[in-house]
Parts: structure tokens; sequence; C-alpha cells
């Protein structure tokens, strides 16, 4: 099912996990509606559309309670803290997982970014 969704929201600073786990993400100070999940997404910053990966959800594998949205943008480097970016919600491929540690977190993370990339018709991470 593919959604219609464009959710706007200014960058904040986080704990900082997604750059440690290998993907580093935009999380958006937003109260936000849409089914927790991992989603085939668009980030649009500056008015140009990044490929990437959105979370809905509680980081359930760290046992956090906070409710979440974090964007990983395929290939970004630039610093975004305080950026407002728009986000268009393609489709959710899978719900939230409590995974046994941190490595089976990241190695499913592989698998997600390697069927987005298929999805966008992108090189695989080098």
């Amino acid at each position: 099912m593919d959604l219609d969704h464009k959710i706007r929201g200014i960058v904040k600073q986080h704990m900082g996990r997604g750059t440690r786990l290998g993907f580093p993400t935009a999380n958006l100070d937003i109260i936000l509606d849409v089914a927790d999940g991992v989603y085939l997404a668009l980030a649009e910053i500056d008015g140009k559309e990044y490929p990437s990966l959105a979370f809905s959800g509680t980081a359930k594998t760290f046992g956090d309670t906070e409710k979440l949205f974090e964007v990983y943008i395929f290939d970004w480097e630039k610093d975004l803290y305080g950026h407002e970016i728009a986000v268009d919600l393609i489709k959710r491929i899978r719900d939230v997982t409590k995974f046994k540690d941190a490595q089976e977190l990241i190695e499913q993370m592989k698998k997600d970014e390697e069927f987005a990339r298929d999805f966008f018709g992108l090189p695989s991470r080098t």
C-alpha cells in the first residue's frame, strides 16, 4: 500500500545512537500520527529530494519509551540540526521489532537499506 504523508519538522539533536550504529539519522521534533514502522521515504532538503528510510515508533531494542520519528538519508554527510526538512512516506516495509541486541538490529538495518536502495535504483552502500 502506498502512502501519501508529507511530514515537516525541525531536525533536533537526540542521542546520536544512529550515528554510532552506522546509520546517522535526522530526528524530527514532531508528533506523528502514522503507524509505527520502517518506511521507504523521500527527504526534501532545500527543494531537492533524497532517497531515505524513515522510522516511526519506540526503539524497543534499547528499552526506550519515547516515540521517535527519524530519517536516514542515504549518502548524506552534512549537519541538519535546526533545519526544517519535509519527508514523504512512500511505503511501510516492516513493523518495529525488538532485536536481541544492537548487532542484530544493525544487520536488519543493512537489509532494509539494501531493499530501499534497490527500490530507488541506487547502488549498494560502499
